[in-house]
């Protein structure tokens, strides 16, 4: 984007910044432009929950870093590198105080659901929801009202399969919600779907992380 104006525009500028562009060089030979400006579409997308989400343990910390580096660095949903972003969710049913886990052929465990974002795709948020209602079929899924945060950002390993390598997701976990359980729908017979107390998810997973994301899951129902 470009200001096509000798004038100093000192408002349209602060506009410009206020609304996440940074003015960087020229990138064209437009002759009636002299000042450039570009949006970081993903810093955008993620800016604030870099800003906003809640450190907990170094570990933490780490994770978050590493998430701010792939953001950075260009496409951060982009399958091909060896760390990228994944959005996944604890499905809840606040009646019950039961949580969806799925069948995970790959990893071989019960996990929550979510995955990989699609092109044009950017918000954390977004990936989450769709990913949540192609994998369970639940049409009424939406984040929990009282706080809509991540209840976690983590760092897990992607074991090889086939010709795709080994390789690392940043998973970014939300809670989500509904009010018909009785309505989920497996996407396939190999992702079979699970209502589960919060002890036995945490007995039916292996994963320490996901233990993880169920105690903080349970700690924000309350």
């Amino acid at each position: 984007m470009g200001l096509r104006n000798r004038r100093p525009l000192t408002e349209a500028i602060a506009l410009y910044r206020s609304c996440g562009y940074d003015e960087v060089g020229p990138f064209n030979d437009e002759p009636y432009a002299h000042r450039w400006f570009e949006k970081h579409i993903y810093l955008a997308a993620f800016g604030p929950l870099l800003n906003s989400y809640r450190v907990r343990s170094a570990q933490d910390a780490a994770d978050l870093d590493r998430l701010r580096g792939v953001v950075a660095g260009g496409d951060p949903w982009n399958h091909a590198t060896p760390i990228h972003v994944t959005s996944s969710a604890l499905v809840v049913d606040p009646e019950s105080r039961r949580v969806l886990l799925r069948w995970h052929d790959r990893q071989q465990a019960w996990l929550q659901v979510g995955g990989h974002g699609d092109p044009g795709e950017t918000d954390p948020i977004g990936v989450a929801l769709r990913e949540a209602h192609e994998e369970t079929g639940l049409d009424d899924l939406s984040e929990w009202s009282a706080d809509t945060s991540p209840l976690h950002v983590v760092v897990v390993p992607v074991v090889p399969k086939g010709a795709e390598p080994a390789h690392e997701h940043v998973d970014i976990r939300y809670l989500l919600t509904t009010d018909s359980p009785a309505s989920v729908t497996p996407e396939s017979e190999n992702a079979p779907l699970k209502w589960l107390s919060l002890d036995d998810a945490r007995a039916a997973t292996r994963a320490d992380n996901l233990k993880e994301t169920l105690r903080r899951l349970e700690e924000r129902l309350g």
